[in-house]
């Protein structure tokens, strides 16, 4: 079965309309044409019978005359009665329900050797029976013997349920091309992408659904800007006393005591900013054209100056919709957390081939020679203020937001990440994005 809305539907219209075709001439011809051709069969035979009963009566030339006139000006029938001539040597030439109806009536209503031909001639059909002294032969018309022109029923059935179905095409792309865009338009707001212009068209039904779509689309930002209000209002209120500590402490001197609190002081300013960039996610800011090549470049050359190894490798086109600074922050703290804690840093981003209604995706690898996580603990680190004790602190020095935070941007892209092991022995992220 097709998996598209538009080939499903066009399939409900063309199975019942090609059965129904194949029904109704099944009926006409087996039915229909077959009784109409018995008919005319049986006809063309009484008629010949009756024309050879009238010229045995008196087999004089004068009457096969008056018979061979009357019954070429009254019944269109070409009569000849040959006297001395005997039936043709070779068999009939005869096929289809034509033949079989012929010879069936002849041999019920003449019991006579007969020949019949309907090969020779396009128009005509040629029947002899043989009497005492000759044989009559008849050239009657084959439209006297079977219904000719049943071509032309299929040919009307056939061509108006060819308009018909062009007419459903036409009418059922207009009617499917509303649930795309409504489609389209849901796919673009999970990609975290701006649907313009859009509007709802369409049955009352597609209406309702595109209807219901733009509330709750108005609805999660509607929700996404308040709390990201408050908890700006929360981060500047807290920001007041911090910047009044920082103020006091710059005034006490340089003492190890007053160092330590100016340490603190500025922990706590980074957990604000890292709070309020977790609750802001990738909101306020608006998707264009990037080159994910490019991208990774800057985040690489931000890691080498932090004295990270990372090492890059791209295949195919990386150019996509992107909220660019938010992906960039996401593409920072997946490449950052691998440079703390190992050596070297693989970053590979490859393009894959397009797929059955979709663009394809990109896929970005990250790979570490480090010490890596458990496996059990892989989709534990996504969690928010998550911390690990063991061999590898994924936030180490920060809240434990890190990897929430770049889940959070590749969601809000219509993508995702996981974790793996890596074949360079450490830990592999895959970030992956629809195109």
């Amino acid at each position: 079965m097709p998996r598209g809305l538009y080939w499903r539907s066009l399939i409900i219209i063309v199975a019942p309309m090609v059965l129904l075709q194949f029904v109704v001439t099944y009926v006409f011809l087996e039915r229909h044409w077959q009784l109409v051709t018995e008919r005319l069969s049986a006809k063309t035979v009484a008629e010949i019978a009756l024309l050879l009963s009238d010229y045995q009566e008196n087999p004089t030339p004068e009457r096969a005359t008056r018979i061979s006139a009357r019954a070429g000006h009254d019944l269109g029938l070409p009569v000849a009665f040959l006297d001395g001539e005997e039936l043709p040597e070779t068999p009939s030439s005869t096929s289809g329900l034509l033949a079989d109806s012929l010879n069936d009536e002849l041999r019920r209503r003449i019991t006579r050797p007969y020949w019949i031909n309907t090969a020779n001639y396009t128009e005509y059909v040629d029947i002899r029976i043989a009497y005492d002294g000759g044989v009559m032969r008849v050239l009657t018309p084959a439209s006297h013997v079977y219904a000719s022109n049943s071509h032309i029923f299929l040919v009307w059935m056939f061509s108006t349920s060819i308009v018909l179905l062009v007419v459903a095409l036409l009418f059922l792309r207009n009617q499917i091309r509303p649930i795309e865009r409504l489609a389209e338009a849901a796919e673009s707001f999970g990609m975290g992408r701006d649907v313009a212009n859009y509007r709802p068209q369409g049955a009352s039904e597609v209406r309702r659904a595109a209807q219901a779509f733009m509330e709750m689309r108005a609805r999660i930002e509607r929700q996404i800007e308040q709390r990201t209000a408050m908890l700006a209002g929360v981060s500047h209120d807290l920001r007041t006393p911090l910047t009044r500590f920082k103020l006091q402490l710059a005034m006490l001197g340089d003492s190890p005591e007053f160092i330590e609190l100016r340490e603190d002081v500025a922990e706590m300013e980074r957990m604000l900013d890292d709070y309020l960039e977790f609750a802001r996610g990738h909101q306020g800011e608006a998707s264009e054209e990037t080159d994910l090549g490019e991208l990774i470049e800057e985040v690489r050359d931000d890691s080498h100056r932090k004295g990270h190894d990372v090492r890059l490798e791209f295949h195919g086109d990386l150019t996509l919709p992107l909220r660019r600074n938010a992906f960039k922050r996401c593409l920072t703290n997946v490449i950052d957390n691998a440079g703390k804690y190992a050596e070297h840093v693989w970053v590979t981003a490859i393009r894959d081939a397009e797929t059955d209604g979709g663009g394809g995706s990109i896929d970005i690898l990250v790979d570490d020679d480090g010490e890596g996580i458990p496996e059990e603990q892989l989709e534990e680190v996504f969690r928010p203020f998550y911390r690990l004790d063991a061999a590898r602190n994924l936030d180490k020095g920060g809240t434990g937001l890190g990897l929430a935070i770049a889940r959070d941007i590749a969601r809000g892209h219509g993508g995702d990440i996981t974790l793996s092991r890596s074949p360079m022995g450490g830990l592999r992220a895959i970030i992956h994005l629809p195109v």
